[in-house]
């Protein structure tokens, strides 16, 4: 809303950002929804803006909202805070970009695949904490697919197709459903095939993310068993944008992975 309000009052962000007093990147993630956004501060630009008492009255209510925790927060105990912050992100993106050496994406995955790789991962998970991280992997596809879907694209090792997880119904399934959401149109779907040999992205999976009024990604995720790491400066966005040419280079296209995927569920 304040973002449509900036436009609507003829102002340029780095009008906005002076008048605050802070940086335009600052400017830039409170409109985006990445950076909360205090009460005077909301008052400041309805000033700017010109905007009526009723407006300014729900700005102020939302700015206060918009401190609560989101829809997420159901799976804290599922989940690190590192990436319910990074669910936060994702619903808000335009484009993502994602790299996975070992395991269907999780915006792609069947609930019995999710169920396989939690086991595998965690040995003594109980039955409800699998059934939640299902639920949890659920509802972010379901939210991915209203409105209007970030474009995504997704970058798979081989080996994340040939390795047969839960068994082979639980694979068939999982690469069915792999070749039929490569049919939607905001989805590419690619695979790196064993004889690209070593390429750029070997050393870790990776996930990137470019936001509205955006023209570059606003950071690399790299998961590990402890967390998380957001990789935001300039040269580590360079060093991923690089990383994704190659992969673009050394991966069959969206046909072909398509063909091999198809292939590689018959010969389960």
């Amino acid at each position: 809303m304040l973002r449509q309000l900036r436009k609507d009052a003829g102002k340029e962000r780095d009008d906005a950002a002076e008048w605050l007093e802070i940086s335009q990147q600052t400017l830039s993630k409170i409109e985006l929804g990445r950076q909360t956004i205090k009460a005077p501060h909301v008052r400041l630009l309805c000033q700017l803006y010109d905007v009526d008492a009723g407006t300014l009255d729900n700005l102020l209510r939302l700015a206060k909202e918009a401190n609560q925790r989101g829809w997420w927060v159901a799976y804290r105990d599922t989940v690190p805070e590192s990436f319910r912050r990074f669910v936060g992100h994702e619903a808000d993106a335009a484009a993502i970009w994602d790299y996975q050496a070992e395991y269907v994406p999780g915006l792609l995955q069947t609930p019995a695949y999710v169920a396989a790789i939690t086991r595998a991962s965690r040995p003594n998970a109980s039955d409800a904490e699998v059934n939640r991280s299902v639920s949890l992997r659920r509802e972010r596809q379901e939210r991915l697919d209203e409105g209007e879907p970030p474009q995504l694209r997704f970058y798979l090792n081989e080996a994340v197709i040939r390795r047969t997880v839960g068994g082979a119904e639980v694979m068939r399934e999982q690469l069915e459903h792999l070749v039929a959401a490569g049919t939607a149109d905001h989805i590419e779907l690619r695979i790196v095939p064993f004889s690209a040999g070593a390429h750029a992205a070997m050393s870790a999976s990776f996930i990137m993310m470019r936001f509205p009024d955006e023209p570059e990604p606003a950071f690399a995720y790299v998961e590990n068993d402890r967390g998380a790491v957001y990789q935001e400066d300039p040269g580590d966005i360079d060093r991923y944008n690089l990383i994704l040419s190659e992969l673009d280079r050394v991966a069959l296209s969206h046909v072909s992975s398509r063909s091999m995927i198809e292939s590689a569920a018959e010969s389960l």
